[in-house]
């Protein structure tokens, strides 16, 4: 076993945490069936440890959509405040790498990477709050457009005030509140 399989007790166990919230969650997928999805899923296993990875930093992953020309589903991290294992880090690499005191372990971009998952984009983190009220009290990196990069910035959303706020901050900033949400297809 590699360090990216999972074994069959563990494969086993994340089918069944994943079904168990999918059917918990169904206004996030009307008209989804789960045994298509776990069909998927087993057909696709390095998914299945990218899944693995993200509900094991407190993402607990659902899914969002099925894209049918593309025959995918999308998951997303839908944790009700932004995952706890992935928050205190900066944006990416280049910001880490700035910073010339008191580094964060990671970044979001290099976690990210590693897991087999992206950060959620802006308008898929407003879409993900149509589903519920996700980052009341912390908050989570998005992809940041490369114009905004180039000049030393990286880019956050939260929810405050039934309002979903976009904002700014030095890509090489951190906060014990601020992780990122990702993205899976499968």
């Amino acid at each position: 076993m590699t360090n990216k399989e999972l074994s069959v007790e563990q494969r086993e166990e994340l089918l069944q945490t994943l079904q168990a919230r999918f059917e918990k969650n169904m206004n996030r997928h009307e008209g989804l069936q789960w045994t298509n999805i776990q069909a998927k899923l087993e057909a696709n296993v390095d998914k299945l440890w990218s899944l693995h990875e993200m509900e094991a930093t407190g993402g607990e992953p659902d899914v969002v959509h099925y894209h049918p020309n593309s025959d995918e589903y999308m998951f997303y991290d839908c944790s009700a405040e932004s995952p706890k294992g992935r928050r205190s880090v900066c944006y990416d690499r280049e910001a880490w790498e700035a910073r010339k005191n008191h580094k964060p372990e990671t970044t979001a971009m290099d976690m990210a990477a590693e897991m087999g998952i992206e950060l959620l984009t802006e308008e898929q983190y407003r879409e993900l709050q149509q589903l519920g009220k996700f980052d009341l009290k912390t908050s989570s990196w998005i992809q940041t457009p490369e114009k905004i990069r180039k000049l030393g910035g990286a880019i956050f959303c939260d929810r405050r005030y039934d309002t979903i706020f976009l904002y700014h901050n030095g890509a090489d900033s951190y906060y014990a509140a601020r992780g990122f949400r990702g993205s899976l297809k499968v």
